[in-house]
């Protein structure tokens, strides 16, 4: 081959590379294996954000439930609200859900302050107790709580809860991310011993849990 044949064919336009059929090809591949990842993803990112709603209302139950144990939230008093509600059935998971929000004790989770009807982050709790002998005064003889923590959010103009959680599904969190704003994300029980009185926590249960005024 002569040196001008050579430089005739350096000079040719190559064939090589991706046609526009191969990249239309390759395009509709990646976008089916997007469409089929997406849901995934979705469902991945949902379930954490609700993982995480569910533990920090598990701890503004607990805080709360300390606030009972401690004495600081007190009966009769309204600063700060949220002294539990007095229940008469059998069954202290009977209690209906709140209406009004300025009742119920408030968990700052986003540092404002205060829990604000638009916030995520800060939550609502409410506590209701029960007494077989239904005393007067609980905080002198204990008494079983139930407590439910509510998203801020739940009392935002439009929502309504629904009357008795007891009945309805609860949340999951596998549920939605966003999750169900009438309903409670945690709900719990415990016992509340006396925070006045001279009865020990140990007599306390024991007379409640047999209706009597003492233990055998």
């Amino acid at each position: 081959m002569t040196k001008q044949q050579q430089q005739q064919n350096l000079s040719q336009p190559r064939d090589g590379g991706y046609t526009i059929i191969e990249s239309l090809v390759a395009m509709i591949v990646v976008s089916v294996l997007m469409i089929a990842i997406a849901p995934v993803m979705a469902f991945s990112v949902a379930t954490r954000v609700q993982a995480r709603r569910t533990e920090l209302a598990t701890q503004a139950a607990r805080t709360y439930i300390d606030a009972l144990r401690t004495g600081a939230i007190k009966k009769g008093v309204t600063n700060p609200p949220g002294f539990p509600i007095q229940v008469t059935t059998q069954n202290v998971a009977d209690a209906i859900a709140p209406t009004d929000p300025k009742s119920l004790y408030c968990v700052d989770m986003d540092g404002t302050g205060k829990c604000d009807v638009d916030s995520t982050k800060d939550f609502y709790v409410q506590g209701a107790w029960r007494n077989p002998s239904n005393p007067p005064d609980p905080t002198k003889t204990g008494y079983e709580l139930m407590v439910r923590v509510y998203r801020a959010d739940s009392f935002a103009s439009g929502v309504t809860l629904k009357p008795n959680p007891k009945t309805a599904t609860k949340q999951s969190v596998v549920g939605s991310g966003l999750g169900d704003r009438t309903m409670p994300v945690v709900e719990m029980s415990t016992q509340i011993p006396p925070t006045t009185g001279e009865a020990s926590p140990y007599e306390s249960l024991c007379a409640r849990l047999k209706g009597t005024n003492g233990c055998e």
